[in-house]
């Protein structure tokens, strides 16, 4: 195992989200990471605030998103955020945040988040077309997947959750 920052960025780069963690291993979904209760996090340049519950994030090779499998009492089990392919390098990785989140909640609700937001920056960052549909498909087939419990969407995150304190 070893250490990783994670650093969501928005397009034209500006910082987003951003926190340590740790990665566990890959298997055919992708890099699996642990990101323990009490980690400290930061959106941006905005004060930092500690996440009190475990989570498992996980980031595909060559897939438009990253998965956070979030443990109780988070009200959402699932959550997904549309992004550019995940890019790994010198113990770090990042991606560009696309707006839409597709988020399953514990009692089996499915939502489609932002996109309003997703609208808004179209216009104000300049999305090209290619980036839209790129995200509009990616959030389809998520809804989809996510849904329906398909490929790593349907436990596979239980094996890694062990293993983050």
């Amino acid at each position: 195992m070893s250490d990783v920052r994670i650093v969501y960025r928005k397009y034209g780069g500006a910082l987003h989200w951003n926190h340590p963690g740790r990665v566990l291993g890959e298997d055919e979904h992708g890099v699996w990471t642990g990101v323990p209760g009490g980690t400290v996090a930061r959106r941006g340049d905005e004060p930092p605030v500690t996440w009190e519950t475990a989570a498992i994030m996980l980031f595909p090779r060559d897939a438009w998103w990253t998965a956070s499998f979030n443990t109780p009492p988070r009200r959402s089990e699932v959550y997904v955020d549309v992004t550019t392919v995940p890019v790994w390098s010198e113990g770090e990785v990042t991606m560009l945040d696309l707006d839409l989140d597709v988020i399953r909640m514990r009692d089996g609700r499915l939502i489609l988040d932002d996109v309003d937001e997703f609208a808004e920056h179209q216009v104000k960052l300049g999305y090209p077309p290619e980036l839209i549909a790129q995200a509009e498909e990616t959030a389809r087939w998520l809804l989809d997947a996510v849904g329906e419990r398909k490929g790593p969407f349907g436990g596979a995150h239980l094996e890694w959750l062990a293993m983050v304190g």
